[in-house]
């Protein structure tokens, strides 16, 4: 039997939340382990009911979403918990700053119920719910400008325990490629791509596709706007 996806649902707006508890109680393969009304409650329950996913609002009164996602994923054991935040604009200074805490996507709360359960599936098992694109689009629009760009040719000093290959891996994921697409341009395979972002990953201690990302642009490997 598959084991059910244990979720802990975060918004300070009670009818919302209510909405999101009772959406996901009644999909099969979803159980719900909390529910929050602030941040603090957040990073209490999640220690305690050690969630596979949290569907995390951003803008909540005293302690932030963002503040949160930091608190939850500092203090978890392995596996860490999948932050999938909430937000009302897609286009959100505050989704910036939660991939960059460790999210591991965003969901628009005016998303219907199967774009949810499909998010809350994705999300829990270990993709990144939004396409590249969107990722792309919120990392250009609120991305520090980087110092030095790479397209001079010079490697970033914070990459140099990537190797050439996996460098350009991040790149095109930084550019918004899919792993197919990487593949395509790289002509290597699909797995080939997946183990290269792995290995990447575990170099730079990123938790997400999104913070590595974040990271392409923040080290000046892609740059903001460039071609």
């Amino acid at each position: 039997m598959t084991e059910s996806t244990r979720v802990l649902v975060v918004d300070d707006q009670f009818l919302i939340r209510a909405g999101l508890v009772g959406l996901l109680r009644a999909a099969p393969g979803i159980e719900v382990v909390g529910e929050a009304g602030d941040g603090a409650e957040a990073v209490a329950l999640a220690a305690r009911t050690r969630p596979d996913v949290v569907l995390m609002d951003i803008r909540m009164p005293g302690m932030s979403g963002i503040t949160a996602t930091e608190k939850i994923l500092s203090a978890a054991s392995e596996p860490a918990p999948r932050v999938l935040v909430l937000t009302t604009f897609d286009l959100d200074e505050y989704v910036y700053g939660a991939l960059r805490a460790g999210a591991s996507g965003f969901l628009l709360k005016d998303s219907g119920p199967d774009r949810l359960l499909a998010a809350v599936a994705a999300v829990g098992g270990g993709d990144a719910l939004f396409a590249p694109s969107v990722t792309r689009r919120l990392v250009e629009a609120f991305a520090r400008q980087p110092g030095v760009p790479a397209e001079g040719g010079s490697v970033p000093p914070a990459l140099d325990a990537l190797t050439a290959r996996e460098r350009e891996v991040l790149e095109l994921t930084g550019r918004g490629l899919s792993n197919p697409e990487i593949a395509e341009r790289l002509f290597i395979s699909e797995a080939t791509v997946k183990t290269h972002l792995n290995r990447t990953m575990t170099k730079l201690r990123l938790d997400s596709r999104a913070q590595a990302v974040v990271v392409a642009y923040e080290t000046g490997l892609v740059v903001p706007g460039g071609a």
